[in-house]
């Protein structure tokens, strides 16, 4: 009997690096993994949903109050469904939500109803990474045991050269893998 696929639950947030996902998907599903995405709203600005669908083979889930397939809590069944949550991209804003406990879209809901890791992979301005506030959240979740794909130093969106280059996608791979 062959093993159970293992789910991987994508979160993806509004940053430049978002592109990138596209390669995580694809490379998780050689993986054998199953991959189901949730998109942020402002992540929408980006990308559209359908390109993730189409990558995933899965729907995209969105909106917390968006209306179900089916009749179930989405942040509850996602959450349950999940072997292991990936934010990636993950913005200054996400991580700070998920620091603080905020859970006012689906993403944030589903972090905080899983009992599965959780991988977060920052992608954001040097500054913005390197901000007290920032790194005082990201300590926060290290201490209640939250994993981080530590970002890269490199060419930055706005041109300037520092740290908060997404992870590779190799190394976003060999985490999941490790963690789930």
């Amino acid at each position: 009997m062959p093993a159970k696929e293992k789910n991987v639950i994508l979160g993806v947030t509004a940053s430049v690096a978002i592109y990138k996902a596209c390669e995580i998907i694809r490379r998780l599903k050689e993986a054998n993994f199953a991959v189901t995405v949730i998109q942020t709203k402002e992540s929408e600005e980006l990308i559209k949903p359908i390109l993730f669908e189409s990558l995933s083979g899965n729907k995209v889930y969105q909106g917390l109050f968006s209306s179900p397939e089916a009749w179930e809590i989405e942040h509850v069944s996602l959450a349950k469904k999940a072997d292991l949550v990936l934010i990636a991209p993950a913005t200054a804003n996400i991580i700070a939500k998920v620091s603080a406990g905020i859970c006012d879209d689906l993403l944030t809901c589903v972090i905080c109803a899983t009992k599965a890791p959780v991988l977060i992979a920052p992608a954001m301005n040097d500054n913005m990474f390197k901000n007290k506030i920032t790194q005082d959240n990201i300590g926060k979740l290290k201490s209640l045991g939250y994993k981080f794909i530590e970002p890269r130093s490199g060419k930055l969106a706005c041109g300037d050269e520092g740290v908060g280059c997404l992870a590779s996608v190799e190394t976003i791979i060999q985490e999941v893998k490790k963690n789930i």
